[in-house]
């Protein structure tokens, strides 16, 4: 389904809840608080699903409605970038977690894509909510496809190697959105049990790059459509931050 993305914000929530049963949920990230609207029926809406799914069945999942512990960590690591006058692009952004943080911390402009539509519905509704819609530009966009007619002085995207068959789609898109300079750069978050040894492969013909290991703490429920009574878990995970700038 295509939505109207320049409507009201109303008008937004009232297509989201003809689907979702959807709640905005408090997130803070250092100083910046956001609220981020996520779907409270998933179980329902899973199980609805899956005897629908074919072939493609990982990408139908919703994996966008989730709020990636990455896409968290990515955000505290853009909060320690300089940020005005900057324009940062997110791929593969789901409902646009990190993308609204580097709005909220005040890049100039802030472009969050994603290829489903769904997503982003609560991207757009997120960024309107939170008072980024001024900075903030919501669109699909297919990173085996689609060419930005422009570019950026970052490139951000949070778990966004699980899909090795898109490695060299993804090395031509970064190279292709990034601006040129030696300050620009592309910043990947992803777990760090995630190899994607083929990317990095392919990316170390077209950048330099380096890497970074963090730890934290992470609270959240057992899954994603957990129950609501559900015993939130702690769990320590390590993440790595990628960067990669062009040669």
């Amino acid at each position: 389904m295509q939505y109207r993305l320049d409507a009201p914000l109303d008008e937004l929530l009232d297509m989201a809840r003809q689907r979702f049963s959807v709640e905005f949920e408090q997130l803070a990230v250092g100083d910046i608080r956001l609220e981020i609207l996520q779907v409270q029926n998933m179980r329902e809406y899973l199980d609805q699903l899956i005897p629908t799914l074919r072939e493609d069945a990982l990408k139908a999942m919703p994996l966008w409605a989730k709020i990636w512990p990455a896409s968290i960590m990515l955000g505290h690591f853009l909060r320690h970038l300089s940020a005005e006058g900057k324009s940062l692009l997110e791929i593969g952004a789901g409902c646009g977690v990190s993308g609204l943080i580097a709005a909220a911390h005040g890049f100039s402009e802030v472009f969050i894509t994603d290829i489903n539509e769904d997503a982003l519905l609560f991207a757009r509704i997120n960024a309107l909510r939170n008072d980024l819609g001024d900075r903030v530009t919501v669109c699909r966009m297919d990173i085996a496809e689609t060419r930005l007619n422009r570019t950026f002085d970052y490139i951000a995207g949070a778990e966004v190697l699980y899909l090795e068959s898109l490695h060299r789609a993804l090395v031509k898109c970064l190279r292709h959105h990034l601006a040129p300079g030696p300050s620009s750069e592309a910043l990947l978050a992803k777990d760090y049990r995630r190899k994607a040894k083929k990317f990095f492969k392919l990316a170390e013909r077209e950048f330099q790059m380096q890497e970074r290991t963090v730890g934290t703490k992470i609270t959240e429920a057992d899954s994603v459509g957990a129950d609501d009574a559900a015993t939130p878990q702690t769990t320590r995970s390590l993440f790595t931050i990628h960067r990669l700038r062009a040669k």
